[in-house]
């Protein structure tokens, strides 16, 4: 793996919008180059028999079976929002004129 230089700080402190001195620039490769020798450890770790994975946890969805249930009730419905008005749903504007 090539050493982190300063133009590679500079250019990810630019597209993060970080205004840095020279000394946080040496700084910054400094610590990133050793947080890289740190992660190529995993390199030596054997994974040959451990299986591809997506995360730590798995995940299964919780299913349930759709019931339609008819609700006429129109001020029950409206209380459950954050915000009416009259008979409908107050919403934030999105469109600007």
């Amino acid at each position: 793996m090539s050493k982190i230089s300063q133009e590679d700080v500079k250019k990810v402190a630019q597209l993060a919008r970080l205004d840095l001195n020279e000394s946080e620039i040496n700084n910054h490769a400094e610590q990133l180059e050793k947080i890289l020798e740190y992660i190529k450890q995993l390199d030596t770790i054997d994974t040959n028999n451990v299986p591809c994975t997506t995360r730590a946890i798995e995940v299964t969805n919780a299913f349930r079976k759709d019931k339609k249930i008819n609700c006429n009730d129109i001020e029950k419905i409206l209380d459950l929002a954050p915000s009416k008005q009259d008979q409908f749903f107050k919403v934030p504007k999105i469109i600007s004129d």
